[in-house]
């Protein structure tokens, strides 16, 4: 296929209100608040989007003005947001960015916390080059773990090539509950992106040398290492690129910048070196961001 020629990519779970102050201050402090959509998966989607390839979105909704709003924006971004599921008995989730000091999630009963097996089912294939899915969509509830289960089975059966950020939230679930799901998961999907120091808190895997020991088989092992740099394990390749420098305002959404970059890059045929070049850049800009993606074309 022509490196130009655009592919898609279907990034799939939940995606919240969030909210920020408009300044670098603390919401406690803060007079005026921006209400952005906030998702990991959809995150990445917004950066696919912005390099001109086919980035679809799906998950559940609250028919709510939170929820259209989500939607809305993520549409305005070049986002497919045409098959989301729309829920009228629950709510969209919320959180809270309080900069420089982490997040605060409203998200329990939340409408993507029902996602099933029968969503999994519905969702259509047809046409995906790649599917994107993260360790969250197994920690906010029960039936939304067997949901990713079942959509990574299809899309395997499909030989549709599936990506999977580890994601580990620990708001959402300690370590030790994660670790063996985490690392199930992870062996199921093709390209898989995961921190060093996350790794480390969930497998005891101090280099990036051990997540590859723990995980020999993934096709494509992106290990990140913060302001040092990012490793990927192709086969028996190994690559290393250092991270850029610059003044940090806020990291969270970065991981998602870089999984989008790297993943805009993997669907124009990149070489790996180039890749991780793109993920650092795109992280870049979300790091000196207050909100999680970055308006305008990253082409």
């Amino acid at each position: 296929m022509n490196a130009s020629e655009p592919r898609t990519l279907l990034a799939v779970g939940e995606t919240m209100a969030m909210i920020v102050p408009s300044e670098f201050t603390s919401v406690v402090d803060a007079a005026t608040f921006l209400v952005e959509a906030g998702g990991a998966e959809s995150n990445v989607a917004t950066h696919v989007a912005s390099t001109g390839h086919q980035a679809v979105w799906f998950s559940r909704l609250g028919g709510d003005p939170l929820g259209h709003r989500v939607a809305q924006q993520l549409r305005s971004r070049g986002v497919d947001v045409s098959t989301v599921s729309w829920d009228d008995a629950r709510p969209t989730g919320v959180y809270v960015k309080n900069p420089g000091a982490g997040v605060t999630y409203y998200r329990r009963g939340s409408a993507a916390s029902a996602l099933s097996r029968s969503d999994a089912d519905d969702i259509d294939l047809a046409g995906v080059d790649v599917l994107h899915v993260s360790g969250i969509t197994a920690a906010i509830s029960d039936t939304a773990r067997a949901f990713l289960e079942q959509l990574m089975r299809r899309a395997r059966t499909a030989g549709v090539r599936i990506s999977f950020d580890v994601n580990h939230r620990l708001p959402l679930w300690d370590a030790t509950t994660a670790a063996p799901v985490l690392l199930a998961l992870a062996q199921q999907a093709d390209t898989v992106f995961t921190g060093r120091d996350e790794a480390e808190a969930l497998w005891a895997t101090a280099t990036a040398d051990d997540v590859r020991a723990l995980l020999p088989d993934v096709d494509e092992l992106v290990v990140k290492d913060g302001d040092v740099g990012a490793t990927v394990f192709t086969g028996q390749e190994r690559t290393f690129v250092p991270a850029l420098v610059l003044d940090v305002l806020e990291p969270v959404g970065a991981g998602d910048a870089f999984a989008g970059g790297y993943l805009a890059a993997l669907l124009s045929n990149a070489p790996t070196r180039d890749r991780l070049a793109a993920g650092h850049a795109f992280a870049a800009r979300t790091l000196m961001s207050l909100t999680d993606t970055v308006e305008g074309s990253y082409a």
